[in-house]
């Protein structure tokens, strides 16, 4: 036995040696790169340290660094939109829009709030809410976090490409396969890059699962657990059956990409709608994957703040349940306009519809919470929570009219539909990642990185700026303003000033909270 491991080690030594002595002679650089990489990671002991804590923050940190990247994105979009004609972008480059607004939407969503609220808030507090002492898994849960990066770049790497992956982050055929005459390398990496991220969400869903199922306390049972273990299950549960979907779907979409299936060819017999229906039904539950962490962080941050149990605790996990259950049957709610029949329009509307009872029911428990104590708003926490009610109910309210399949046809594919989910995501759930940041800043960093007053005075800030971003979008929506378009009639200069000035607002803002 002893004599097998020596002549392991030293054919490794040997091995590495030589990679080493030919990358030293032929591509210095490259040895000069992989070296620094090793340092970094050794620095930060990002690859051998699988205390769930640091690898908490290590996602925070990855979800502030990539969601600053699509945030500047965003800024680019909104610099062009400024007025009408084309300002920054060339008439011959339009495609370089496309690229930029696809790039936004995948990296806000996968790699922005997902590490963050997921990721960041599962891994630290999961834990320690079930009296675990660590993650079921930890090594996996370390290879999760490992794979973000790699995932990140390698959808980065699609600008890389002769022609950039201008197909928006749904990655609609024909529009995507089209590429095979001209460049199909940028669509190719950013499906491997969501299929690598896929990956590390759902072994991050199994660690979860396992943990709370084996690892909990003795006498701490289901029924007693709090809000925000729940909602990190539910997550779990949706991520584990939505995600393998879309994984198929974009599988298919690489084999007519590139091994002459014709699955989405209408052409040859394929249906685009076909994949519409297969992205659709993980897109829309992954809206309530992105928000449901944040249903628990706002839930955790209520309590812990003033001193007492939330409101109808039981009623809180129900809706959850609820909502996630009703959201993964209304994907279909997206696809209005591709010719549904009428019995079809009317169960998604009715459905949909549905949804806001149990939210609405999210929304009371809160503000029952906030109403039953006697402190008034002592820390910034508690105004950022109330700031992600305030916006959560009004994009819930006008996600209640596009559910409506008449008023959908009319304002699909608008700035209207753009604002509904903004309001949403964009300012709902960074509202409480920040939530989160504020709420326990000393248990992250051992320190205070802002005061009290100056998170304040950024929260309202960052308010004002999110809704003169946001708000305008609205009534461009009801003047029928495309979406996805980088020019406009003049008549519409007005309200795409004001939002391209709440846009600077939001980027003053972050400065401040830095």
């Amino acid at each position: 036995m002893d004599n097998t491991r020596l002549f392991q080690s030293i054919t490794a030594v040997a091995g590495t040696v030589w990679i080493e002595s030919y990358l030293f002679i032929s591509k210095p650089h490259l040895l000069l790169i992989i070296y620094y990489i090793f340092f970094v990671f050794n620095r930060y002991t990002l690859i051998t340290n699988c205390n769930h804590k640091t690898l908490g923050l290590y996602y925070l940190w990855f979800s502030f660094l990539f969601g600053s990247y699509g945030f500047l994105l965003s800024v680019i979009l909104r610099t062009e939109l400024y007025s009408s004609s084309l300002r920054i972008i060339a008439q011959e480059n339009v495609n370089l829009y496309n690229m930029i607004f696809t790039l936004h939407g995948i990296i806000m969503i996968f790699f922005n709030i997902m590490p963050g609220l997921f990721g960041g808030f599962g891994n630290y507090f999961l834990p320690i809410l079930c009296g675990s002492p660590e993650l079921a898994y930890p090594r996996i849960n370390s290879i999760s976090l490992l794979l973000q990066p790699i995932a990140f770049i390698l959808v980065i790497l699609s600008t890389a490409a002769e022609f950039g992956g201008g197909t928006g982050w749904t990655l609609y055929p024909p529009l995507s396969t089209s590429l095979m005459s001209l460049s199909p390398v940028a669509v190719d990496v950013i499906i491997v890059g969501l299929l690598v991220s896929g990956i590390a969400s759902i072994m991050s869903s199994l660690n979860f699962i396992t943990t709370v199922m084996h690892l909990r306390s003795k006498g701490l049972t289901l029924g007693i657990l709090s809000v925000s273990t729940w909602s990190l299950i539910i997550t779990s549960v949706m991520l584990l059956l939505t995600l393998p979907v879309l994984t198929g779907g974009v599988l298919m979409l690489l084999s007519d990409l590139h091994f002459n299936t014709l699955f989405f060819d209408p052409t040859f017999a394929g249906d685009p709608i076909l994949y519409q229906h297969l992205f659709w039904f993980f897109g829309h539950p992954e809206v309530y994957i992105l928000i449901l962490p944040a249903f628990g962080v706002i839930s955790h941050v209520i309590s812990t703040n003033y001193c007492r149990s939330l409101f109808g605790n039981q009623s809180m996990i129900l809706a959850m349940s609820c909502i996630a259950i009703l959201g993964s049957v209304v994907w279909a709610h997206h696809m209005y306009t591709t010719g549904l029949e009428v019995d079809t329009r009317a169960f998604f509307t009715s459905t949909t519809i549905l949804i806001s009872i149990p939210t609405g029911t999210k929304i009371f428990n809160w503000i029952c919470t906030y109403m039953g104590s006697n402190f008034g708003i002592t820390h910034s926490s508690s105004l950022l929570s109330l700031l992600f009610i305030c916006t959560f109910t009004f994009g819930g309210t006008t996600g209640v009219i596009l559910g409506n399949a008449a008023i959908d046809i009319a304002l699909h594919d608008t700035y209207y539909v753009i604002a509904h989910f903004h309001f949403v995501l964009s300012i709902g759930a960074i509202i409480a990642l920040f939530t989160l940041v504020s709420s326990f800043q000393e248990n992250f960093f051992g320190k205070h990185l802002r005061e009290n007053s100056i998170i304040i005075l950024w929260s309202i800030l960052f308010f004002i700026g999110v809704v003169l971003t946001f708000l305008p979008m609205h009534f461009l929506g009801f003047n029928v303003m495309p979406r996805r378009i980088p020019d406009y009639p003049d008549a519409l200069n007005g309200w795409n000033m004001i939002y391209s000035i709440g846009s600077t607002m939001t980027l003053f803002g972050l400065f401040i909270f830095k």
